[in-house]
């Protein structure tokens, strides 16, 4: 009896989750900057991939809101208003102060131990201008802490405006060298954690994110000529 073939579909799978991550990051890292087109063929021959897997994964970048499809332009980079982006921060602040507040109680010595080794690898891209790591590590630590929550709807709704935000953060933080202050700011949270004050962690990271949106704000103001 002949075996059907099941290679196949995983291994478009994997190439398929491989080129969303490649196009994703490209994106994140301002290497595709807001509204570049983002031209099928060209992409498929920079990553030595057909044009399938890179269909597949623009389209969940549209799911995601990194990409947009226009009917005369095709897909190109998401732009975010300057509303909008206060909205983003906004919604960050009061979803992730929510969600801190519900985690710390039920944080165990493991969670806090790999918030400390987060923590050190987060110093330690910083100082190599490691600027791709940067957004990753960022998501882990809050991650760690949010995810003792056990609200896992709540979670992925966090994980996405996260996305949204993550290009410009980097982009502001490697631009105006914010990389101290974020550390600072994300220590205070964890040693808040261990002290199992959940109404001061909770409004360290609010403060926290909501700084941080101010900042990027005023920063994308001045290089948008919109101040």
């Amino acid at each position: 009896m002949r075996r059907p073939n099941t290679t196949g579909p995983i291994e478009r799978l994997t190439l398929t989750a491989a080129t969303l991550q490649a196009i994703r990051e490209r994106i994140l890292s301002g290497a595709y900057g807001e509204g570049e087109p983002l031209r099928q063929d060209a992409i498929a021959s920079e990553l030595g991939v057909s044009r399938i897997p890179v269909r597949e994964a623009l389209r969940q970048l549209e799911a995601e809101g990194l990409v947009t499809f226009s009917p005369h332009r095709g897909a190109v980079v998401s732009t975010f208003s300057i509303a909008e982006i206060e909205e983003l921060f906004e919604l960050r602040a009061q979803i992730e102060g929510d969600l801190v507040r519900r985690a710390v109680p039920e944080m165990t010595a493991t969670d806090f131990s790999r918030t400390e080794e987060i923590l050190d690898a987060y110093e330690s891209a910083f100082r190599r201008r490691d600027i791709a790591a940067w957004g990753d590590l960022n998501w882990q630590l809050h991650s760690t802490i949010l995810a003792a929550a056990r609200r896992p709807l709540t979670l992925a709704i966090a994980e996405n405006l996260h996305r949204h935000s993550d290009r410009y953060a980097r982009m502001q933080l490697s631009l105006t060298h914010g990389e101290s202050r974020a550390s600072e700011e994300h220590r205070a949270i964890v040693a808040a954690a261990r002290r199992h004050n959940a109404d001061r962690a909770s409004q360290l990271m609010s403060a926290h994110i909501t700084g941080a949106g101010r900042s990027l704000v005023k920063f994308l103001r001045a290089q948008r000529g919109e101040e």
